[in-house]
């Protein structure tokens, strides 16, 4: 069997990890065998925390539109069943970034989802 020589390579994926360790405290950014358990770690966390964030923005989004929702005398609830029969197809970021930019245009929407309601 012929002879393999690793150093190279071995190195390479080394500085690799500690390139990536650069700012973690203590050993975790110099010692390689604690900079690869941390940069595992960090990693776990950020594939986790990439699905968390669309978790915060959704319950943040609903937040503001129910804030916006009660100043116009309506629940989250009434007010998204509202423009379901309004058949207005608007999504939760933008009605969150019309209630918070164009409170004006947010109060003629919920006036039509109301209209609708009453309808109904």
């Amino acid at each position: 069997m012929p002879r393999v020589k690793r150093s190279v390579h071995a190195r390479k994926k080394r500085r690799k990890v500690l390139e990536q360790a650069k700012g973690y405290w203590g050993l975790k950014s110099t010692n390689y065998k604690y900079a690869k358990e941390q940069v595992e770690h960090s990693l776990v966390y950020a594939y986790r925390d990439r699905k968390n964030k669309k978790r915060t923005f959704r319950r943040l989004w609903i937040m503001r539109i129910n804030a916006a929702a009660r100043k116009e005398g309506l629940s989250y609830n009434q007010f998204v069943a509202g423009l379901r029969l309004a058949e207005i197809p608007l999504d939760r970021k933008v009605l969150a970034e019309i209630a918070v930019s164009d409170p004006v245009a947010f109060g003629k929407i919920a006036e039509q989802a109301k209209t609708a309601l009453e309808k109904a």
